[in-house]
C-alpha cells in the first residue's frame, strides 16, 4: 500500500473526533504514506465555520494532499461511472483515484465503493 484516500464519511469521523481514524491517519503519515482527499470529497461535507476546525487542520495537515486533476481525469471519473452504473461523481473519483495510486480508502459507504470496484481496499470508520 503507498497511502490512503479518504472518503466523505473519513472526513465527517475527523470532524466528530474520531480517534480510531486520527490514529490511522498519525500512523500513515508517520509511515511516510501518502494521505490524499479528492477535491470533490472536500467539496461534499465543507460547509466552513469553527464546527470545522479538525477538517480544517487535516486539510492543512504535513502529508495531506488535495490533488488536483485535469479534463483528463474527468473523462476517466465519467467512464467509470458508465461501466459500473453509478451516477454519484465523487464515489467514482474516490475509486478511481485509490486504483491510481494504489490506495486503501477510508470510508463509512464501503458497499457504495465496492459496487463501483469489488476489488478495492477498503477501511470501514
Amino acid at each position: 500500500m503507498s497511502g490512503v484516500s479518504l472518503d466523505a464519511g473519513a472526513l465527517i469521523a475527523i470532524e466528530r473526533g474520531d480517534a480510531n481514524v486520527r490514529a490511522l491517519l498519525r500512523e500513515a503519515v508517520r509511515r511516510g504514506l501518502e494521505v490524499h482527499v479528492v477535491p470533490e470529497v472536500v467539496a461534499q461535507v465543507w460547509r466552513g465555520g469553527p464546527r470545522q476546525a479538525r477538517l480544517a487542520a487535516l486539510l492543512t495537515a504535513r502529508g495531506v494532499e488535495t490533488p488536483a486533476y485535469d479534463v483528463h481525469a474527468a473523462r476517466e471519473v465519467g467512464r467509470l461511472c458508465g461501466a459500473s452504473a453509478t451516477s454519484d461523481v465523487v464515489d467514482a473519483h474516490v475509486v478511481w483515484h485509490a486504483r491510481l495510486h494504489g490506495h486503501l480508502v477510508v470510508t463509512s459507504d464501503a458497499g457504495d465503493l465496492l459496487a463501483i470496484d469489488p476489488d478495492l481496499r477498503v477501511v470501514g470508520v
